[in-house]
């Protein structure tokens, strides 16, 4: 009898013992699961806002054709924009010029008469060679925009383009206003000198009879150089009746200018000449009574004061 209770005492220890071990098995596998899940919870939420924190940092390394361009696209705007700065130089450039030539004709048109002679005899000869044929209606030119300010190559390659071709425009007019300056007989032939018979009527000096003068001389010592007026070619070196030793340059649109009683020629016929290029020396040759230069201006043939020309001219030293 002691033996059965004995051993129901033990039975009953070993089942309560084997419980409490499932139980406590239990809670501690139930609390593992739960450290798991709750890692598990809090890994998936916190991963998420770090993801996207820096997410916008790796993306701002990240090669972008927008923002920042290949080193090609970046050299070639570089380029262009060397290149509008190249552009803005010679628009100043022209605009220095045009600004000189805009002064010579207020001048030009302050003679009023002298500017009606000149356009006549350029207009009859532009219109003999029909070299002013041409037309279209009158519209303001097209703005371009300003190159470099846009970061796209092919766009800022545009605007320069657009740049471009109107400064070239400038450039054309310019060129071909400029060779007509040149080619203005109003730069004084001696860079001494005075003067003494004026252009028009007078007594003459062997006769001393009322004559015709057509030119204008300068009184210098021989041998002073004797410089073109203007640019042109050489269409006369050697003696004339009258006039002695005598230089006659043309310069285009119906100008011509003689340089007579010259001591000694520098040029030959057919020879291109400079503003201001010396081409003899003053002399005393042909109908003449001492050292001087008889200067003229013709125009369509037909002698003009040269007075009225080289006033033009009269401050331009570098013209």
């Amino acid at each position: 009898m002691a033996t059965v209770v004995s051993r129901s005492k033990s039975d009953l220890y070993i089942v309560m013992r084997r419980g409490a071990l499932r139980a406590i098995v239990g809670t501690a596998c139930a609390a593992v699961a739960l450290s798991l899940a709750a890692g598990l919870a809090l890994g998936h939420y916190s991963a998420a806002p770090l993801r996207v924190r820096h997410e916008p940092a790796r993306s701002s390394f990240a090669p972008s054709s927008v923002a920042s361009p290949s080193p090609y696209a970046a050299a070639e705007f570089a380029r262009l924009q060397a290149a509008n700065a190249s552009l803005d130089a010679r628009a100043e450039q022209l605009a220095a010029q045009l600004d000189a030539l805009s002064a010579f004709d207020q001048r030009l048109r302050a003679r009023s008469s002298l500017a009606t002679a000149t356009k006549a005899v350029a207009g009859t000869s532009a219109r003999g060679a029909y070299s002013d044929a041409e037309g279209g209606p009158e519209l303001p030119p097209r703005p371009c925009q300003a190159a470099g300010a846009h970061p796209d190559p092919q766009v800022a390659r545009g605007e320069l383009d657009c740049l471009a071709a109107t400064l070239a425009t400038l450039e054309q007019g310019v060129a071909e206003h400029e060779a007509a300056l040149r080619a203005f007989p109003g730069r004084r032939p001696l860079m001494l000198g005075r003067t003494g018979s004026p252009f028009g009527n007078r007594l003459d000096p062997f006769t001393h009879h009322p004559s015709f003068h057509p030119g204008v001389d300068l009184v210098a010592p021989t041998g002073t150089p004797i410089l073109a007026a203007a640019g042109g070619r050489v269409i006369h070196a050697g003696p004339m009746p009258g006039y002695g030793n005598t230089v006659e340059i043309d310069h285009g649109n119906g100008f011509i200018t003689r340089y007579a009683h010259a001591s000694k020629i520098e040029v030959r016929v057919g020879q291109r000449v400079q503003p201001r290029e010396a081409i003899a020396e003053v002399g005393s040759t042909g109908r003449s009574t001492g050292p001087h230069l008889h200067f003229e201006v013709r125009v369509g043939g037909q002698p003009v004061n040269p007075a009225d020309y080289l006033a033009l001219f009269a401050n331009d030293s570098d013209a």
